[in-house]
């Protein structure tokens, strides 16, 4: 898709006509000029009229990028439009151009404080695109003729610019009218002596009358830059559209002023951001659900110089950006570089949106060594590309392909130095991965959390009644056998190897409290109560002397001594499991049924606060695959290693993967220019 423009049109209509002033440009390549108005071969040969329009391309305007094959008086037909039309957009297209402008409607004032005559001047600045140009380009083209629309009333009714000009334009052309008419009348007398005299048949007429329309067209071809020449030298709005023209087709920026006065700053984005990315086309809409997304973690990174920035804000918003360049630091965040700056995070995202639409920054993550790059799958690393030689003089002595070679594999910073390096170095590459970064070389990958349950070996309501039912219709001794079976393995399961021996078919009846349901941590205290019981029994058995009733009673009082203690100390802990399986039950609770068996069956979450955080992230989206590391720590105030811990304990149901940041990715992978 092209963006730049075929040809800029001023055209003014006012009470003494319709005429076009100015367009720019004006000089068509020689061989083109030839070619315009084709001459036959033979004064017999046949002209195709086109009927045919299968066999035959559609008419078109464009030559060597600029347009032709429409004549200055009909452009200033077509475009010299009522007053009913002003003020609002007007667009046209004829064959394969598309014209678009903003025709302004201005009040010209003449003559002297007492005799004062007013009159209306329309005034349309025309642009001639492409007609494949999309609805975004062509809309910015509409937004600039309507800045330059605003830019003429203000200087006409300040000191009438426009009205001079006018003036001026309008004497040179009739100036060069008159010229040309003197210089043709002669002309055309002895032309109408040959072609009428005697021995001139018809094929003679045609081939001499071809002849003269090809000079006439020719002629007329060089008055017309005769006469823009003349224009462009001794009129200052002239100069002002070539200006135009000249940056548009170059940078896509424009930073003009009219008569001395009036600055217009513009940025044509789609062609602005080639500067950087060739044959990447950014559109507004893109860079303005770019800066929507910024948040306060995020950071900027400058595409050019510090002192080039300027250009591109307008006189109120200066103070603000250089109190910002005054603290920018790659490796801060905006959070950061706001507060350094004493500046609402607000305006700061507004200077970075204005920045990256501008292309003089770009969005990263502030770099750190956790930071993991790998190379961008669009990088111009070919055997055409400059970049290498522009590396190796940026960093003399150092390739760009042994570097970026590093980051063919995903690869964080901290991975390529080590702590006995020397400071200087480790600075070293950080400035080479920005300068890779700013060349759009390298992209960052974020790590990325999706919440996936395991469902195996999870048993639903409906397979235990199958299974029960499939029980039930075999024999009784297969059904005891089959419940001695599980009841063996419900022991070894609960209790692990310190499952009580006797009978699998009778289960050591634990003491229960109320309706409370049966719990591991349960499990434990049985456990210890039991080996307790144990010891007590076995250290009464040994000591028990029969011969003497008395020692009996001693020991014997002793045990239940024991006993009421132990039991005392057991049911403090007791009280506390019972409030610690309440807990884990109430956050298991936020899980859905089959999410909730998946979590329960983690080792990880018999942990209050291991499961308490895994609960709190959960209910709160962060595991749906929509937001990486960084945002989390950001707005939960957590550290990474607390993350890395939890995804780790929680891995069977937390699954990761590394991709591009979208705020950053949809930037520059939208569309190509074909």
């Amino acid at each position: 898709m092209e963006v730049n423009p075929l040809s800029i049109i001023l055209v003014k209509s006012d009470s003494k006509g319709d005429r076009l002033l100015f367009r720019y440009p004006y000089n068509l390549p020689q061989q083109f000029q030839a070619a315009v108005i084709p001459s036959r071969k033979t004064p017999y040969s046949l002209i195709n009229a086109g009927e045919d329009i299968l066999q035959n391309a559609p008419p078109s305007n464009i030559c060597h990028d600029q347009l032709y094959g429409i004549s200055d008086k009909d452009l200033a037909t077509l475009f010299a439009v009522k007053s009913e039309l002003c003020n609002q957009k007007f667009e046209l297209k004829v064959n394969d151009v598309r014209f678009v402008s903003h025709p302004t409607l201005l009040r010209s004032d003449q003559g002297s404080s007492e005799q004062k005559t007013s009159s209306y001047i329309q005034i349309n600045v025309v642009f001639a695109l492409h007609a494949q140009a999309s609805y975004s380009v062509v809309n910015s083209y509409y937004e600039l003729s309507k800045r330059i629309g605003f830019a003429l009333i203000y200087e006409e009714r300040r000191d009438g610019y426009i009205s001079r000009e006018i003036k001026t334009m309008v004497a040179v052309m009739d100036e060069n009218s008159a010229l040309q008419e003197q210089e043709q009348q002669p002309a055309g007398t002895t032309g109408t002596g040959v072609t009428g005299g005697p021995g001139g048949g018809p094929g003679s007429t045609g081939a001499s009358g071809q002849t003269v329309v090809t000079n006439a067209a020719a002629t007329a071809a060089g008055m017309a830059v005769s006469v823009f020449d003349t224009i462009l030298k001794n009129t200052t709005l002239a100069q002002f559209i070539k200006t135009i023209y000249h940056d548009l087709c170059s940078t896509g920026l424009l930073n003009v002023t009219m008569n001395q006065t009036v600055t217009l700053s513009f940025c044509l984005p789609q062609k602005a951001h080639q500067f950087h990315k060739k044959g990447v086309v950014v559109e507004p809409e893109t860079i303005d659900r770019c800066v929507d997304s910024l948040k306060p973690y995020h950071g900027m990174l400058l595409l050019v110089d510090p002192s080039e920035l300027f250009d591109c804000v307008p006189p109120s918003a200066a103070n603000m950006l250089l109190q910002l360049i005054e603290v920018y630091n790659p490796l801060k965040s905006l959070q950061n570089m706001a507060s350094d700056a004493e500046l609402l995070i607000e305006y700061v995202n507004q200077i970075v949106g204005h920045l990256v639409y501008w292309a003089k920054a770009t969005i990263i993550y502030p770099l750190c060594e956790t930071n993991v790059y790998v190379i961008a799958p669009d990088a111009q690393l070919n055997i055409h590309s400059n970049l290498p030689d522009k590396f190796a003089t940026k960093f003399p002595g150092m390739s760009l392909f042994e570097v970026i070679s590093d980051f063919s594999l995903p690869t964080s910073i901290g991975h390529l130095t080590t702590p006995l390096q020397h400071p200087a170095r480790q600075g070293r590459l950080a400035q080479m991965v920005l300068w890779m970064l700013q060349h759009h070389l390298l992209m960052q990958l974020h790590t990325y959390v999706q919440f996936v349950a395991n469902l195996d070996g999870i048993e639903t309501e409906e397979e235990k009644e199958g299974a029960a039912g499939l029980a039930g219709a075999g024999s009784g001794g297969g059904l005891a056998t089959e419940s001695s079976r599980a009841n063996a393995n419900q022991q070894h399961t609960m209790y692990g190897s310190s499952a009580p021996s006797g009978s699998s078919s009778q289960p050591l009846a634990v003491p229960m409290g109320g309706n409370r349901k049966h719990s591991l941590s349960e499990d434990r205290y049985s456990d210890s109560l039991s080996a307790l019981l144990t010891t007590s029994v076995v250290s009464v058995a040994s000591n028990t002397r029969p011969s003497s009733a008395s020692h009996r009673s001693n020991m014997s009082h002793s045990s239940v001594g024991g006993l009421q203690t132990a039991s005392s100390t057991e049911n403090d802990e007791s009280i506390a499991s019972i409030d610690e399986d309440d807990k884990l039950r109430r956050l298991l609770a936020a899980f859905p049924e089959p999410d909730r068996k998946a979590v329960a069956r983690i080792p990880a979450a018999k942990n209050p606060e291991d499961l308490a955080l895994m609960v709190r992230l959960w209910q709160k989206g962060y595991f749906m695959g929509e937001h990486h590391l960084e945002e989390i720590m950001y707005f939960e105030n957590l550290r990474r290693s607390q993350l890395l811990q939890l995804v780790d304990k929680f891995r069977e149901v937390l699954i990761i993967y590394e991709t591009e940041d979208p705020v950053i990715a949809n930037l520059y992978s939208e569309q190509t220019d074909d």
